[in-house]
């Protein structure tokens, strides 16, 4: 399985708005990586996201 990193890449996603429940510890985490990498708390989600899904995808086809 592919380590996660951060992308600090500059460019804009094209998104949806969306609102979701995330637990505490989850938003606390990923505030705190946001204020230390300087990338935006919602680029930092849906890298969590692509990863997530990247990975359980890889699972299945294996």
């Amino acid at each position: 399985m592919k380590k996660f990193a951060i992308d600090k890449d500059d460019n804009r996603l094209q998104t949806i708005n969306r609102t979701i429940r995330i637990k505490a510890d989850y938003f606390d985490k990923i505030t705190q990586l946001s204020e230390k990498t300087g990338v935006s708390f919602n680029k930092i989600i849906n890298q969590c996201i692509a990863y997530a899904l990247d990975n359980i995808e890889q699972e299945e086809i294996d």
